[in-house]
């Protein structure tokens, strides 16, 4: 299946840029949830065909009311359904025999009242599925496509004021967010291509808008509102086309609590997941995701003006204020860019203009400029024919408000954009709105606040240097194991399903007696572990099932005793296979690597710190699977930690390779494993350097599925498989 196929845009397009419009309940009140889509669509020209329809007959705001779909006697793109929930099963058999291609459904009382309106939704949505009908909601705001002035909604938001077109598309499961943000773009200036709310998404979701906008000309930069996804596939294929068309997704995702997550799920009957996975989507997809209202929109409007992503972190950073300068520094540290200093040359160039400039990084040639304002553009070129910075930023203070200073600004401006234009440049001043839009139509960002400016750059960032996401292959990697039961599997049935995938495993046996105990001391190397080993007790040091450094025969016997004594002590129901003697492992760094099933995205592949680091520190990454080597050293990369796997202190340095070759051996067992995995996790794995062998994992635990959890669709995640990268 192709993205094409699964989108199906020829449904969609006739959705969003339709030909002839329907309103179902119209009404000759412009104020009436019936009456303002049809005052829209008249006062703000749209240039198709329009229709009212009413049973009432008459006239409707100056258009013939028809009694149905059927009675127009023409085709229709689009039908509005501005009616109660009763009437809607009614009003979608008359667009069927009417041949409607698309519905907006602002109806509520559908899933997010309870059982019974989820069920009568799901037939709705069935029988226009069967019709090839597309349908947007219900219980939704509609959408906006503001270039062919379709206004198919009933905000009130337009008639306040308008949105002009632009290039930026916004699309909200939540009506009055949407209706918000729409307001906030109009403030800001912000031109938007489409304005889409998606309410229940019975058919329509966020990820078909996406999609849409990620094929759209249109439309370079993608706005999302996200309070939780019901298909996690579908919408990772809708992402990957948008990286794979390279358009910027920025993203609001609500839910992060507990408490959070349970009000999302109850507004828009959406399933929110975990959101450390949501993040992780969001990374290997290069999304770049807003924590507030006001980064939501400094990201989407600095993307649609830069037009493209820093190419790395570094960044230059220019001003004419010592105090400011030394701001910036601490505030790009923070956000996790790189300011390296100017080459001695360039230092010394710059004291020969300025003597008493600060001439590394930030550069300040302080109030000099007042004197010399060709200092201005010789000071900025001289650092980016220096450094090649993939960003730069100028201070000015409000210079920009000058009128002697404005035409050397915008001279700057165009000048380093050409001769630079794989630089991302910003400028921080107070300017006119009418002086800002000059800047940023020549491709040059501008921030009041240079400490916003810095982080927005920081954030753009993020999308550079991210390796592509990996397109899930539906034929497993690696052989399937032949049966996983349902529940935690005995450690060494884990372990030996690891080995079989690629998995290093410490030398183990399985020992069923006190003398096979002892025996196993000399047959593993001197030093052993022992570990209950049953299917019933998969976390055995609960119950004190482990005993470690055994050095002799006699406490190889006693620990064997002892701890099958503890285990028929705790759980005398528990099946018992025997005890797990392991080669004991010294040195090295414990890290913990696993996969889980979320209930969204399928199987996420997890590492991080292990031991009992894992739970107070929770320093993890996490990638969805499929995933390529460059995304799991990625993950390595990303850890805090990343210090100690690298070496400190003369301790040599962890085989990272090692690392990821497990990692990869890890996922391809969690993918041939399918629905019937529920998680495996390995902790300690022991990360080593080469000259030890590599990592090893010391202990596993492999849990199937059980029977209650959810199917993955597999036709979202064959989409992925077919785009680009």
């Amino acid at each position: 299946m192709t993205p094409t196929t699964l989108f199906d845009f020829p449904a969609l397009t006739a959705l969003f840029a339709p030909r002839s419009i329907a309103v179902v309940g119209a009404s000759a009140q412009p104020s009436k949830i019936g009456g303002i889509p049809l005052d829209y669509l008249l006062r703000f020209g749209f240039e198709g065909r329009l229709y009212a329809v009413n049973p009432r007959g008459g006239q409707v705001q100056g258009l013939p009311a028809h009694p149905s779909l059927s009675a127009i006697g023409e085709p229709v793109d689009l039908a509005i359904f501005a009616i109660p929930q009763a009437q809607v099963a009614a009003a979608l058999d008359d667009a069927i025999a009417a041949g409607v291609k698309a519905i907006v459904l602002f109806s509520s009382g559908f899933a997010e009242v309870g059982a019974e309106g989820a069920a009568a939704q799901q037939r709705l949505a069935d029988k226009a599925r069967a019709a090839g009908i597309r349908l947007i909601g219900p219980n939704c705001l509609g959408f906006m496509h503001l270039a062919h002035q379709v206004y198919a909604t009933f905000s009130p938001a337009p008639g306040v004021g308008r949105v002009a077109p632009g290039r930026i598309g916004l699309v909200s499961q939540s009506g009055a967010f949407g209706a918000y943000a729409y307001a906030m773009a109009r403030e800001r200036g912000v031109g938007l291509s489409l304005w889409a709310t998606t309410g229940n998404e019975a058919d329509v979701q966020v990820a078909d808008c996406l999609a849409w906008l990620a094929q759209d000309p249109g439309t370079d930069v993608i706005m999302a509102y996200l309070e939780g996804c019901r298909d996690g596939p579908r919408l990772r294929a809708a992402l990957a086309l948008a990286q794979a068309n390279g358009k910027p997704v920025v993203a609001v995702k609500v839910g992060c609590t507990a408490l959070g997550a349970e009000a999302a799920a109850s507004h828009t009957a959406s399933l929110a997941g975990d959101d450390a996975v949501y993040d992780a989507v969001f990374r290997q997809h290069g999304v770049l995701r807003a924590r507030t209202l006001s980064e939501f929109f400094d990201l989407a409007a600095s993307a649609a003006v830069a037009r493209r992503a820093p190419r790395d972190r570094t960044i230059g950073l220019f001003t004419v204020s010592g105090g400011v300068g030394a701001l910036m520094a601490d505030e790009a540290s923070a956000a996790g860019l790189e300011v390296p200093p100017l080459s001695e040359a360039a230092q010394r160039q710059l004291r020969d203009w300025v003597p008493f400039a600060a001439p590394r990084n930030p550069v300040d040639i302080t109030g000099q400029v007042t004197n010399d304002l060709t200092l201005l553009e010789r000071s900025a070129r001289l650092m980016l024919e220096d450094r090649r910075f993939a960003s730069w930023l100028g201070f000015f203070a409000a210079a920009g408000a000058s009128e002697a200073f404005w035409p050397v600004l915008r001279g700057l401006a165009a000048g380093l954009r050409a001769d630079h234009p794989d630089t991302v440049l910003a400028i921080s001043t107070l300017l006119s709105p009418a002086r800002r839009a000059e800047l940023e139509a020549l491709g040059c960002l501008v921030f009041a606040d240079p400490s916003v400016g810095i982080r927005t750059l920081a954030a753009l960032a993020r999308r550079s240097g991210q390796p592509a996401a990996a397109a899930p292959a539906l034929p497993a990697a690696a052989p399937a194991p032949r049966h996983l039961p349902p529940g935690p599997l005995s450690e060494p049935h884990g372990l030996a399903l690891l080995a079989e995938a690629g998995v290093p495993m410490v030398e183990h046996r399985l020992v069923q007696s006190a003398d096979a105990a002892a025996q196993a001391v000399e047959a593993l190397g001197g030093e052993i572990a022992l570990k209950i080993a049953s299917a019933d007790i998969p976390h055995k040091s609960d119950i004190g099932g482990v005993a470690l450094g055994l050095r002799s025969a006699s406490e190889a016997r006693t620990a064997f005793e002892t701890l099958q004594a503890r285990a028929r002590q705790a759980r005398p129901e528990a099946r018992l296979d025997g005890v797990l003697a392991a080669r004991m492992v010294r040195g090295g760094v414990e890290c913990i690597a696993g996969v889980h099933r979320d209930p969204v995205f399928g199987p996420v592949l997890m590492f991080g710190l292990g031991g009992v680091h894992v739970e107070t520190l929770r320093d993890v990454s996490l990638r969805v699977l499929p995933v390529t080597r460059a995304e799991v050293q990625a993950m390595v990369r990303e850890l805090k930690a990343l210090p100690l796997l690298e070496g400190t202190r003369g301790q040599p340095a962890a085989d990272l390779e090692s690392i990821a070759d497990t990692l990869l051996a890890l996922a391809d067992f969690a993918q041939a494993a399918g629905e019937q995995l529920g998680s495996a996790e390995i902790n300690p794995l022991i990360a080593r350097p080469a000259a030890q062998g590599g990592c090893v994992a010391v202990d596993a635990l492999v849990v199937g599925r059980t029977a209650s959890a959810a199917t993955p669709r597999h036709a979202e995640a064959a989409a992925l498989q077919a785009l680009p990268g």
